[in-house]
Formats: structure tokens, C-alpha cells, sequence
């Protein structure tokens, strides 16, 4: 019998023959891992596995191999206390969407862990949360090898005044180097380089340009799976925030 126990995010939940479900979690020690939990559809544990819940999780299986089965405990709700707040509960979503989707199986990433789980212990504390994720979804890329290079212009060597992504390379480009190419290039907020308190114009420019290397970079080297709704949901959440 091969056994763990350590904290987790819940990711995602589903339904498993007539009483139990099967869950995802993100866990800093063995990544992103499933397993079923006996009696997960019922009354007790149903309200407990609720997505972005951060749960106690104990994992056995007879071999390493095998789904296995979780014993949970709850830690904390996220979900519960961002039912007033629609716009955290989007990120919430999102985060646990993107996540699920990008991360493989049973991966360790600790430090992506980490961030994950201070992002979502940011919602519903402060509004500066989305600038925290435009820099979580560039962390992703970073994690999973698609990562951009935004220290210095691709075309000039210049680190000042950079303004675009190269769709191509992932690298910036400064205006003095983008020319009669401008119009073809990504943008380049001043969040996306770790500056200013990101306005929720400049978070939408920023979620285009790692939207464009999530949905043609990493998604293909997943097999073309597309990108989930969830972050659609969010971003049209943002655009209604930033028209408002």
C-alpha cells in the first residue's frame, strides 16, 4: 500500500458511479493528482468539494500507478465566502480551469503551487487581484516551457521602451524596433514588465498577449485541447468591470 498526505487545491470534481466522485487537486509535493473520494456526491462531502477549496488529503492506492482513493478533511472555502463578489469568483474559476488544463499529472511544481495558492487567498481580500493573475497565466507559460523573454528588445538589444510582443518569438520588441510591424505585434503592458498597478485596460492587453501563447503555443503541445470557457468568462467579467 503506497500512501501520501499533504494540503491541496481542489481543481475539479465529477461524478463517479452513484455515490462517489473522482477529484483533481494541486498539491505542492505531487503536483497535479486524481483519485476517488468514497461518498463525495453525498451531503457531508458534497458542500466540502466545492472548486478552489483548499483540503487536507490523504492518497492510497495498492500501486503507484492506480487512480487510488482520497480521505479529505476541509481546510478552508474559497468559494463560499466570493458568492457576493462575481468578478473574484470568474478568477477563481479560471484559475482552477487553467490549471487543470495546463499542469501534467502527478508533476511536482512547488513553487507554482505556492503562487496558486496566494492568488487565491488575494481574491476577495483585495481588488489587485487581476493583476496577480495577468502574472500567474505568464507563470504558466514560464512553468510549462512556453515562457517570454521581455528583458530587452528582439530586434535593437534596447531594454527601454518596449511596447510589443513578438507573436513569433515570445520576445519583446520596443517601439523604435517594431516599425511598420507594430500592427502585427502583441501588446505590452506596463504589468506585464512588473510595472504600475495595473489598470484594468492594460490587465485585458496583458491576458490577450498570454492568451495568444496559451491557445498557440502550449495548447497544441497538449494536443490542441482548447483553452477553458472559464477564462472567457473571466475576461468578459473584466471587460464589463473596465466599461462600467
Amino acid at each position: 500500500m503506497i500512501e501520501w498526505r499533504e494540503e491541496g487545491v481542489l481543481l475539479a470534481v465529477r461524478r463517479h458511479g452513484e455515490s462517489a466522485a473522482i477529484i483533481e487537486v494541486l498539491t505542492r509535493d505531487h503536483g497535479r493528482h486524481a483519485g476517488v473520494v468514497r461518498g463525495g456526491q453525498g451531503r457531508r462531502m458534497a458542500p466540502v468539494l466545492q472548486p478552489g477549496a483548499q483540503l487536507d488529503l490523504t492518497w492510497g492506492a495498492r500501486l503507484e500507478d492506480h487512480l487510488g482513493h482520497f480521505s479529505v478533511e476541509p481546510v478552508r472555502s474559497r468559494a463560499a465566502r466570493l458568492m457576493s463578489d462575481r468578478l473574484a469568483l470568474s478568477g477563481l474559476g479560471a484559475v482552477v480551469a487553467i490549471a487543470a488544463f495546463s499542469l501534467p499529472e502527478r508533476e511536482a511544481h512547488p513553487a507554482f503551487y505556492d503562487s496558486t495558492v496566494q492568488l487565491l487567498d488575494l481574491m476577495g481580500e483585495t481588488d489587485a487581484w487581476p493583476l496577480a493573475y495577468l502574472r500567474w497565466e505568464a507563470a504558466v507559460l514560464e512553468e510549462m516551457g512556453f515562457g517570454l523573454d521581455l528583458s530587452v528588445c528582439a530586434v535593437t538589444g534596447a531594454t527601454e521602451g518596449l511596447a510589443y510582443v513578438s507573436p513569433k518569438s515570445g520576445r519583446a520588441v520596443s517601439t523604435a524596433g517594431a516599425g511598420d510591424w507594430a500592427d502585427r505585434l502583441l501588446p505590452l503592458p506596463p504589468p506585464l514588465l512588473g510595472r504600475g498597478t495595473g489598470p484594468d485596460e492594460e490587465i485585458l492587453a496583458g491576458l490577450h498577449t498570454t492568451g495568444y501563447f496559451l491557445a498557440h503555443r502550449l495548447a497544441p503541445a497538449l494536443g490542441d485541447k482548447p483553452l477553458p470557457p472559464a477564462r472567457d468568462r473571466l475576461i468578459a467579467a473584466l471587460r464589463r468591470q473596465a466599461e462600467a
